[in-house]
């Protein structure tokens, strides 16, 4: 309980540096200095204020200074970290007897913390922004690649499969589909950062992970549009939405590997016990 309780506060300071990570990235402001400040007045922030999760609720989720609104995205994205964090160390307590005085759990949880960390910053980011940077998708790409090289015996965090080939056979399927979307819509229907996530997507997780979560991606995208379509008629008949509107597939896509890796293998024993 001690253990999951310190991943789950590491993983909401992790989440409060990923939000400052997304809104600074790209407008020329350091992601490591600095010092984070209200966005409306501009005011640097004083401890009681950088408190990750606790301060948003301590100060009603408006600047102390000023008194403007301060964005859910903050306290959602520290608690949605958290508890990655926390079914990650669960997740691998099935592979190991988990202490924090093993090397090898350890370096398992935190490669595996450090893809979640950037599956989330990606997400929100390309909710904000209907872009996947660079700067995110290719340490992504990399450590999915470093996943693929240093395969080491029973650390079946490090991904699904059994062998390197097969990882990267499945991410360069997967980067090739999501290519080939991108390039006959030239960009309509998916963003070329799509394609550089799911090569990622699919050497961490191999075969048949990698897969399971392009399937889960598309189901939950399909029910998430749908339901969006539904219920968003009446304003686009208003003209706040219109059926040219884009939903971000990166968040899916995201999502999708963190379901593969929790559940994955559970899912497809019991697809194949289904139906063979």
């Amino acid at each position: 309980m001690f253990i999951g309780t310190f991943w789950f506060i590491f993983g909401v300071v992790i989440g409060s540096f990923l939000n400052v990570l997304v809104i600074r990235l790209g407008t020329g402001e350091s992601v490591v200095s600095g010092g984070s400040r209200c966005l409306s007045c501009k005011r640097r922030l004083h401890w009681p204020e950088l408190i990750p999760l606790v301060s948003f609720f301590i100060f009603r989720g408006h600047c102390g200074h000023c008194g403007s609104r301060i964005s859910w995205q903050y306290p959602a994205v520290e608690f949605a970290t958290g508890l990655v964090f926390l079914f990650i160390w669960l997740r691998i307590q099935q592979n190991f007897q988990f202490s924090i005085f093993n090397f090898q759990t350890i370096i398992s949880f935190l490669f595996v913390a450090a893809m979640a960390s950037l599956l989330i910053a990606i997400s929100i980011y390309d909710i904000r922004h209907q872009i996947i940077p660079n700067q995110l998708a290719y340490p992504f790409i990399v450590l999915a690649l470093f996943s693929v090289v240093w395969r080491l015996k029973n650390w079946s965090a490090f991904g699904g499969g059994k062998l390197a080939g097969e990882n990267l056979a499945v991410g360069i399927g997967l980067f090739a589909f999501f290519a080939l979307l991108w390039f006959v819509s030239r960009g309509r229907w998916m963003g070329f950062g799509d394609a550089k996530l799911a090569l990622g997507i699919g050497w961490w997780l191999g075969w048949p992970l990698g897969i399971t979560a392009f399937l889960f991606s598309f189901w939950t995208g399909a029910v998430v549009g749908v339901f969006l379509l539904i219920f968003s008629v009446p304003r686009r008949l208003k003209g706040k939405y219109s059926l040219a509107s884009r939903l971000p597939f990166g968040p899916f896509l995201a999502a999708g590997a963190l379901a593969a890796f929790f559940v994955g293998e559970r899912a497809v024993d019991w697809y194949f016990r289904l139906f063979f």
